[in-house]
Order: C-alpha cells, then sequence, then structure tokens
C-alpha cells in the first residue's frame, strides 16, 4: 500500500494472511463491531497466521491491539472499490486478494473462506 507501506505489507507474504480493514473514522460503527468480532477469535487468527491491518486516509496501523498509527504514504481511495465507509480485504498468503467486502465479515465466514485454501488444507495436515 504506497512506497512504505507496500514495502511492509509484502514483507508478510508466504508468512502471513492479512486482513486489511479500510475505514474512513474509526468511530464507524461497522468498524468497531468488526474489532470486537476479530478479538473474540483471536486463537482462530493466530492458527490461521492471520494480520489484521487498519487502514484510515493518510494513517495504518498492524494488529487488534496496536494503539499507535503510522503516517501512511498513499490516499485510501486507491483501494476502496464502494463508497461505504467500511471495507475489508482478505490477503492470501500468496498476496492475491481472496475477499473484498463492504460489510461486517463473522469470524466464522472468515476462517471457512481460510479453511478450504490449499496452503491451509496442507497447514492443517501438517500439524497432525
Amino acid at each position: 500500500m504506497g512506497n512504505v507501506n507496500s514495502q511492509d505489507l509484502s514483507s508478510h507474504q508466504w508468512q502471513d494472511r492479512l486482513l486489511v480493514l479500510l475505514v474512513d473514522d474509526i468511530k464507524d460503527e461497522t468498524y468497531q463491531k468488526q474489532i470486537s468480532e476479530l478479538q473474540q477469535s483471536e486463537n482462530g487468527l493466530k492458527d490461521r497466521r492471520l494480520i489484521v491491518c487498519h487502514v484510515k486516509p493518510h494513517t495504518y496501523k498492524k494488529g487488534l491491539y496496536t494503539k499507535q498509527w503510522k503516517k501512511a504514504t498513499i490516499d485510501i481511495t486507491n483501494y476502496k472499490k464502494s463508497t461505504s465507509s467500511f471495507e475489508i480485504i482478505l490477503i492470501g498468503l500468496d498476496g492475491g486478494v481472496k475477499l473484498h467486502q463492504s460489510d461486517f465479515l463473522k469470524c466464522e465466514k472468515l476462517f471457512s473462506i481460510i479453511d478450504v485454501m490449499p496452503m491451509r488444507r496442507r497447514e492443517m495436515r501438517n500439524k497432525k
């Protein structure tokens, strides 16, 4: 996502999956509900190597509990696909977009999307 940001996020390729929350205002009701949902499923996020990235105009941060926002080098509108004040993007280990939607995402649905991915299936087999 922009010069510094794309290098920062691309460092996760083949290491982590990314869940990018694009938001115009962090007081947005859907954004707050999404954060709460994700915090309740922290173990599931860790098990699936999922990093949450928050992006708002001109700033971003990584992690569910990180307080400090970093200055972004790009405008959020470059990644938004709708006029909605909230969007969520799932990026797989390969760097490809696996989901892009502008409404609340239940962790159950998120995990079911990830769990059918070939690399995730391999991870689950290797754990056994």
